[in-house]
């Protein structure tokens, strides 16, 4: 099983895969890969962090940082993103649940992060991965893709999103 969960910035999209990752984890099943969050500061949002699941942290852009690459206000740390996301894409075992949050701008600006997805889901490994709606070449042809389903997230549906999403991976096992 590959799922796409696909929305609006503000949509919920990364509230549903730390949801969804706690509640396998909580049924006993082994979920690895990563989430990402904003670093906020007197209300501010300064960048995002990235954390391994049940493991390491870092930031993964933040506006004092230079880049290249730059997305809008903040400098990536590329080497951060790849030291910490890769592993977890290429460590999943075939009895794990991939959680990987999220497929955007900063995250496909890295090719070796690219291609550590494109690996992991050419192996037999359930993945749900959070994407953009904006148009990407990398995650446009991932939403063509026949084995890859993509479901919307909004704000009507991201609450009953995390437990639909548990019940359907348990009982593709």
């Amino acid at each position: 099983m590959r799922i796409l969960l696909e929305g609006r910035p503000g949509a919920g999209k990364s509230t549903v895969a730390r949801r969804l990752a706690d509640r396998l984890g909580k049924k006993g099943i082994r979920v690895s890969g990563f989430v990402t969050e904003e670093i906020r500061e007197s209300g501010r949002r300064l960048g995002f962090s990235i954390e391994q699941l049940g493991g390491e942290r870092g930031v993964l852009a933040h506006v004092e940082l230079p880049g290249p690459p730059r997305v809008g206000r903040y400098g990536v740390d590329l080497a951060a993103l790849e030291r910490l996301a890769i592993p977890a894409l290429e460590q999943a075992g075939e009895d794990d649940v991939v959680v990987v949050d999220e497929l955007g701008k900063m995250e496909l600006a890295s090719r070796a992060f690219r291609e550590a997805l494109s690996a992991l889901l050419d192996r037999p490994v359930p993945v749900v991965a959070t994407v953009q709606s904006a148009s990407h070449p990398f995650t446009d042809a991932l939403k063509r893709r026949r084995d890859i389903e993509t479901l919307r997230v909004t704000t009507a549906n991201r609450n009953e999103l995390p437990e639909l999403l548990a019940s359907r991976l348990r009982s593709a096992r």
